[in-house]
């Protein structure tokens, strides 16, 4: 099954395909000095903050898209004058659009690239496209960061102010964050050719006792390793038998009754980074890993710092980041068709002047038809 992460590609794949445009009339919506934004590209705008929205606030993003829908022009805009931005201090994405593409793939359970580009044909979208999307929302938030994240500054008195008045919300209680490694006593069951899904809810199969003590041997010899030294995500993706293994055995967060009580008995008297014994249960033998235990009560400052900091952070950033871009658009030439409108339009910003009577239309058609590539010509 795939994550909702890879869930969300393909929700973006299909609003791609389904906003392609190659035959017909399309609307210039607003121009951005050199830069245009069509009504395709408002309409697949709206189409992936929706799309957002749903992955965010599954039950409620109808409420949600009820607020944000008269922003979806604004944050048009403002991406075109952050990649505007961008190629003047020379910022590219280029190792991070290689880094971001391969973490899509992986998320998707493709084996290379040339899978990712099939998947992406599939669903009828130019994985140059999708590839120049990815390329825009690395290039924006490198921006963001260097042109306004770096200038905020958060003080000492601030983390203090911010502790002291969420003392209630920052309370809890005692819980331990596991990861595990399980090496199972299950045999192998055959497979029906007929049904393959017909074994998923059968009973376990009689445990091999000769299976059983290779695997509690092999369990034993994990946690002399782990305990030297080895680093217990990379046991886990090489030797668990657990559905964890490729994240390295993570399993979450428990609270002090949420567990079988043998497995509590095991794990809560350790502490952050411990290792326990061996257990063992009906799947077969699991070595668990404390990541985080968070005693009952309010933390001290030092354990929620850094959370206390990236909370004043985002708060700070928002109201800067508008003020950066409405500078940005007092700098630039902003135009928006009469009918839509910037919510971030500053009062100061300039009007393009139109140079000739024939170059003013506000439509474009393609110039020829051609299924993997749209050409515009204005005129």
């Amino acid at each position: 099954m795939l994550k909702k992460s890879s869930l969300f590609v393909l929700a973006f794949f299909l609003s791609v395909a389904g906003l392609r445009a190659d035959n017909i009339v399309d609307q210039i919506v607003a121009r951005v000095d050199n830069s245009i934004i069509t009504r395709s590209d408002f309409e697949k705008g709206k189409q992936t903050a929706i799309e957002d929205l749903k992955q965010r606030y599954p039950g409620d993003w109808q409420a949600k898209w009820t607020e944000r829908e008269k922003d979806v022009l604004r944050d048009l805009i403002d991406q075109q004058l952050l990649l505007a931005k961008g190629k003047d201090l020379g910022i590219t994405g280029d190792t991070e659009v290689i880094k971001r593409l391969n973490e899509i793939r992986q998320q998707m359970n493709l084996g290379s690239m040339e899978e990712l580009e099939k998947a992406a044909a599939q669903q009828g979208v130019s994985y140059e496209d999708f590839k120049e999307q990815v390329r825009a929302g690395i290039v924006t938030q490198q921006v963001i960061g260097r042109e306004v994240g770096s200038r905020i500054h958060i003080t000492n008195e601030e983390l203090q102010a911010f502790y002291q008045e969420h003392l209630k919300e920052l309370e809890s209680p005692e819980m331990v964050k596991l990861s595990e490694i399980l090496i199972s006593t299950q045999p192998r069951r055959p497979v029906d050719s007929k049904d393959k899904n017909s074994t998923a809810q059968a009973a376990p199969l009689p445990e091999d006792p000769a299976q059983v003590a290779e695997a509690q041997a092999k369990a034993n010899q994990i946690v002399e390793e782990l305990r030297k030294g080895a680093k217990f995500e990379e046991v886990a993706k090489k030797e668990s038998n657990g559905s964890t293994a490729a994240q390295g055995g993570e399993i979450g967060s428990f609270k002090r009754g949420e567990m079988a009580r043998e497995l509590e008995e095991k794990t809560f008297p350790l502490k952050s980074g411990e290792i326990s014994d061996v257990v063992r249960t009906r799947q077969g033998f699991i070595i668990f890993k404390v990541v985080e235990h968070i005693q009952a009560g309010v933390p001290p400052l030092k354990d929620v710092e850094e959370k206390i900091r990236e909370a004043l952070y985002v708060k700070k950033l928002e109201p800067a980041l508008r003020a950066y871009l409405t500078k940005l658009r007092e700098e630039a030439y902003v135009d928006v068709r009469q009918g839509f409108t910037d919510t971030g339009a500053s009062p100061n910003q300039n009007k393009p002047v139109v140079m000739a009577a024939n170059r003013g239309s506000d439509e474009i058609r393609p110039a020829a038809k051609n299924k993997k590539k749209k050409h515009f010509v204005l005129f």
